[in-house]
């Protein structure tokens, strides 16, 4: 049974029976129960993708995935699924590879789905005008903004937490911990991107106490899975520096550190504190529990929802959200000035 089917039951047309079946005001009452009943008696399941061929625009959301291997868009994924299937949209799902433009992947989606929006989870700090006018639906950057493009802020939404601001705390509870000697860990330092951004507040926190930096404790790790962290860690055991603390960029590779330096015979925190960003669940089952700073990822889930729903049924003005990470106190961060 398909649509066709029912619209030659009723003796109307495939653009009548999809008005029906999504509810719309432009249909006869007679018309509607006749669909209505045709649809109960020969138990109709409607087909999303056909449903699509004869409509200007779905009920659907695009949701643009960067990074498959990133253990933090999982708990977002799900919140973010839960709250457009009670709005009464449906999700659609694509997933990229780190290098991927997911500018044109959306742009694809969008026109390939008939989509009303669009969420980005991770993607690039620095879009152009020209580049995001491939996007012809409202969108929301979730989890990042656009420190770092052109564009402006009245041209696009976002979710994020400061990851300069964030990466300032994070050093900082190294510091009053009694750590002067702090290695850092970064995909790379000048990416126009999370990396730099975090860098940077690497390097502020370092310039608050005024502790000198000192580029031999900082290493570009090429990446942000746990095998780039756990070599970059070897990497830095091999250098001719002393540390007695590491923050590291994110969880994952936080978690891979941590074996490197057991791997390699030192204890953590005795040998060498550690502190991350990010808040995994994974992260509290890890020997020692690892101390991080939690991003809040059901709020920026459910703010990036609001704001994009609230863009496409009211055209509303843009906003940027900045979610505040807070502080998971762990085992891995040992106190040293007693």
């Amino acid at each position: 049974m398909t649509i066709k089917d029912i619209a030659r039951e009723c003796g109307v047309g495939i653009s009548t029976v999809s008005r029906v079946l999504n509810n719309r005001p432009d249909v006869s009452e007679d018309v509607r129960q006749r669909v209505l009943a045709a649809v109960e008696a020969k138990g109709y399941i409607p087909n999303n993708s056909a449903r699509d061929l004869v409509k200007s625009r779905s009920d659907a959301i695009g949701v643009v995935v960067r990074g498959t291997g990133n253990l933090f868009f999982s708990a977002m994924i799900k919140t973010i699924s839960a709250e457009i299937d009670r709005c009464g949209y449906d999700m659609v799902l694509r997933f990229l590879d780190a290098g991927e433009d997911e500018v044109k992947a959306g742009a694809i989606l969008e026109r390939e789905k008939k989509l009303r929006g669009l969420l980005f989870l991770g993607g690039r700090f620095n879009y152009t005008p020209g580049e995001m006018s491939l996007i012809g639906v409202p969108y929301v950057c979730c989890s990042y903004t656009n420190s770092f493009g052109s564009l402006r802020e009245t041209d696009f939404s976002s979710v994020s937490i400061d990851d300069f601001e964030t990466a300032r705390q994070a050093v900082n509870t190294l510091i009053n911990a009694g750590h002067k000697r702090i290695a850092a860990f970064f995909d790379d330092c000048e990416d126009h991107s999370i990396s730099e951004l975090r860098f940077g507040g690497y390097k502020a926190a370092l310039r608050e106490h005024s502790i000198a930096y000192d580029e031999n404790l900082v290493v570009q790790t090429g990446g942000f899975e746990m095998e780039d962290g756990y070599t970059g860690m070897k990497e830095l055991l091999s250098r001719p520096c002393s540390f007695t603390a590491a923050f590291v960029e994110s969880d994952m590779m936080a978690i891979a550190a941590i074996k490197a330096l057991n791997d390699s015979g030192l204890s953590v925190p005795d040998d060498c504190s550690v502190i991350a960003i990010d808040g995994l669940d994974l992260s509290r089952y890890v020997t020692p529990t690892l101390t991080t700073m939690v991003q809040p990822c059901e709020e920026i889930g459910l703010e990036s929802v609001r704001i994009l729903l609230s863009m496409m049924q009211d055209g509303s003005v843009t906003e940027h959200i900045r979610p505040v990470a807070t502080l998971r106190a762990g085992a891995s961060v040992k106190n040293i000035l007693s």
